[in-house]
């Protein structure tokens, strides 16, 4: 079960609203389902983001993953130290792990995101 203070997409990333911006990550199961991974790509400071649309990349020995946006908005930092240490995914999705912080144009749109339920219902339906 997902922590229940965010909300997650489909495509397996997590958008936590905070002071203002939103932090992103991706969850423990997708750090499980892409299991070795060797490099992530992440955008620059003062890059923008739009909902649906890939910010990144994360790639594991067996598959490249587009990383998606869960809103609208401009990066306002970003987590160097995944680069080098993506241990901190297996360790900590939901914590340590996040990727990007969003200064969001409108926030209202991380109200049509799964909550942790229905994401935890998804990613079950995924596994058959």
């Amino acid at each position: 079960m997902v922590p229940n203070d965010r909300k997650y997409q489909t495509t397996h990333e997590w958008a936590l609203s905070q002071d203002g911006l939103v932090v992103v990550g991706i969850t423990d199961i997708a750090v499980e389902k892409l299991s070795d991974l060797v490099y992530v790509d992440l955008p620059n400071k003062g890059s923008s983001c739009k909902q649906g649309e890939a910010f990144g990349e994360i790639e594991s020995v067996k598959a490249v993953s587009e990383l998606v946006a869960p809103c609208d908005g401009e990066v306002v930092e970003v987590h160097e130290e995944l680069a080098d240490d993506l241990d901190i995914l297996k360790k900590d999705a939901f914590g340590d792990g996040w990727m990007i912080k969003v200064r969001p144009s409108d926030v209202s749109q991380l109200e049509g995101l799964l909550d942790g339920p229905a994401y935890d219902k998804h990613a079950a339906s995924e596994e058959h």
